[in-house]
């Protein structure tokens, strides 16, 4: 897998203070798309074990604390991806438990393959749906348009993410 960008600190990209991978490689080609130069499969740079290490270092510092990590891209989702990010949600999921993982996909929730699917239970929360720029809405919490839907996988989520697709 390749990634563009990791954010030890990010305050943008889901509730809280988080760390945020940006994974390179997106099937959907979205017009308008905000990270258009993450759509290749080869851009960005190989991701390092070296670099999980310093994710689950980041998630555990208590100098700042972090809320959890945010997978977005490209898509974590692509079939290319979703080995790599398997072993890094698994790996976040049981080092640092306190933490949750939210993932932003063009994939809907009821296009997931069987091997997509492995990565839902270590999710607390998935944004999916292709963005679409008819329906681009800035107002809207954590989705860019309308008919990108919040779901929220996990109890953790249920509890402390309000509904947002109402």
């Amino acid at each position: 897998m390749n990634y563009h960008t990791y954010h030890s600190v990010d305050v943008v990209n889901g509730p809280g203070t988080r760390c945020t991978l940006f994974v390179s490689g997106c099937e959907h080609q979205c017009k308008g798309c905000y990270n258009q130069s993450t759509q290749r499969l080869d851009s960005g740079h190989r991701f390092p074990e070296a670099l999980a290490d310093q994710i689950i270092k980041d998630l555990s510092d208590t100098r700042i604390s972090r809320r959890g990590l945010t997978l977005s891209g490209g898509d974590p989702l692509h079939p290319a991806n979703v080995d790599d990010v398997l072993a890094l949600v698994t790996r976040v999921h049981t080092e640092c438990p306190d933490k949750d993982i939210w993932c932003w996909t063009g994939y809907r929730l009821d296009e997931l393959s069987a091997h997509q699917q492995q990565l839902l239970p270590y999710l607390d929360v998935l944004v999916d749906g292709r963005f679409e720029q008819d329906l681009a809405d800035p107002s809207l919490l954590y989705r860019g348009s309308s008919n990108q839907i919040v779901h929220r996988l996990s109890e953790r989520a249920k509890a402390s993410v309000p509904r947002i697709n109402d």
